[in-house]
C-alpha cells in the first residue's frame, strides 16, 4: 500500500493558516509538480490564489470537518491522483477526531499550529482544551503578530507544558522572525544517584521517561505513586502511577510505569505507596512493541500518600 504524507495546519481563524500555505505551494521546492490535495475545513477571509503557483497541481476541495468521511477522503485522493495531502483544519475541533478517520494509508508528516499572538493567551483562558489539542501533537507553533520587544516567555511556557519537543517560532509585525532557544531544564537531577521526584514533578517526569526512556536505562528512581494492578503479570507486577491532567478535566488518565516486585500482590489498588526502583529501557505489552520504562522494585512502602493527593499536572 502507497503511503499519502499528509501536512496538516492548525489554528483558530485568521491565525495565518491560509496566507502561510499559500506561500508554501508558491515555493517551487515545495511545489514541484507534486499532485496535491488541499482539504480546506476552515474558510477564513483570505482565499487561495492559484495562479501565482509554480505548478498547476494543486486541486482544492472544501469540506466539513465535523461529518467527512474516511470514503469521502479516500475518494478525493484518487479522483485527483493525490501523491501528497494539504489540510488546513478548523480550529474550533479537535484535531484526533479528524485523525481517525484519515484514509489507512495517509501517514501525518508535519504538523503546524499558527496562533494570534493578540488573542492566544484569551483562547488558552477561554477554550483550553482546544488549545491544547493543538499543541500536543504539533512539531512546530508560530505565533505571529508579535511587536518586537514583547514578552514571549507566556507563549514559550504554554507551549512547552504542551508539548516538551515543539518548536517555537515569533513571527513579528515588523517581518523579523525568531526562533525560541530557552532551554527548560528539568526540576530533578537526572545524574543523582537516585533521582528523587517531588510530588508536583511526576508528570513532567513521566513525559520524559516515556519519551526518551533510553536517557534513565540503568538509572535509580524515588517517587510516591498510587499503585495500579496489571491484567497480566499481576503476581509479580503492577503499575505505580497518578492521574494526569494535561489541560482540562476530559483528559485526565492514568499514567503508570510496569514494575516488577515480588510482593506485588500484597498491594491494595488505588493505595498509595513510596516506590523505589531500578529503571530500564526496553520492550513491554504496555507499549505495544515499542522500548519504554519498565521499573524493577528496590522497596516499596505502602501509606506513602502526598500532600496533594490530586491529579498531577504540567
Amino acid at each position: 500500500m502507497q503511503q499519502i504524507p499528509v501536512y496538516v495546519f492548525t489554528g483558530f481563524l485568521d491565525s495565518g493558516k491560509t496566507k502561510f500555505i499559500q506561500e508554501t505551494l508558491e515555493d517551487p521546492r515545495f511545489n514541484d509538480g507534486e499532485r496535491t490535495l488541499l482539504l480546506v475545513f476552515e474558510e477564513g477571509e483570505e482565499e487561495y490564489d492559484f495562479s501565482t503557483y509554480p505548478k498547476q497541481c494543486v486541486y482544492m476541495e472544501a469540506l466539513d470537518q465535523t461529518t467527512v468521511t474516511t470514503r469521502q477522503m479516500a475518494d478525493l485522493a484518487k479522483k485527483y491522483k493525490a501523491q501528497r495531502v494539504v489540510a488546513e483544519l478548523n480550529g474550533m475541533q479537535q484535531v484526533g477526531d479528524l485523525y481517525m478517520r484519515f484514509p489507512e494509508e495517509w501517514v501525518v508528516a508535519q504538523e503546524v499550529m499558527f496562533a494570534d499572538a493578540t488573542t492566544f493567551i484569551a483562547y488558552n483562558a477561554n477554550m483550553r482544551n482546544l488549545v491544547m489539542d493543538k499543541l500536543v501533537g504539533a512539531q512546530m507553533v508560530v505565533f505571529n503578530r508579535l511587536e518586537k520587544g514583547s514578552d514571549t516567555m507566556p507563549f514559550h511556557k504554554l507551549a512547552r507544558a504542551a508539548n516538551r519537543k515543539i518548536d517555537i517560532l515569533y513571527d513579528y509585525t515588523d517581518g523579523s522572525t525568531a526562533y525560541d532557544d530557552v532551554i527548560d531544564p528539568l526540576p530533578f537531577d537526572i545524574n543523582a544517584p537516585v533521582i528523587e521526584l517531588k510530588d508536583e514533578d511526576f508528570a513532567l517526569w513521566y513525559r520524559d521517561v516515556t519519551e526518551e526512556p533510553e536517557k534513565y536505562d540503568g538509572k535509580t528512581v524515588k517517587f510516591k505513586a498510587q499503585v495500579a494492578m496489571l491484567r497480566r503479570d499481576k503476581d509479580k507486577m503492577f503499575a505505580p502511577g497518578r492521574f494526569v491532567m494535561t489541560c482540562c478535566v476530559e483528559d485526565i488518565q492514568f499514567c503508570g510505569v510496569p514494575c516488577r516486585y515480588e510482593n506485588a500482590k500484597s498491594l491494595e489498588s488505588r493505595s498509595w505507596v513510596m516506590v523505589t526502583a531500578k529503571i530500564a529501557a526496553e520492550k513491554h505489552k504496555l507499549y505495544k512493541g515499542d522500548i519504554g520504562p519498565v521499573l524493577t522494585a528496590i522497596e516499596v512502602i505502602k501509606g506513602a500518600e502526598p500532600a496533594d493527593p490530586d491529579v498531577a499536572t504540567f
